[in-house]
């Protein structure tokens, strides 16, 4: 495993309401819109609960 961080783009649409929210976010859930994006579908996944399972899961297939 290398300690080069692997970064992917990916662009997303929003309508200019949706813009508008993620505008108001700023400074709360990150400083640039790419920050802002990414934290809230970090912070969906962790409250899913998606983050854990997944990680739990790889943790038992390794293990197997």
């Amino acid at each position: 495993m290398s300690n080069k961080k692997e970064t992917r783009r990916i662009q997303v649409v929003f309508t200019q309401e949706q813009y508008e929210l993620l505008q108001k976010l700023k400074g709360e859930m990150g400083s640039s819109d790419s920050e802002v994006v990414r934290n809230i579908v970090l912070n969906w996944l962790m409250e899913k609960s998606f983050i854990s399972t997944t990680v739990k899961s790889k943790l038992k297939e390794e293990r197997e």
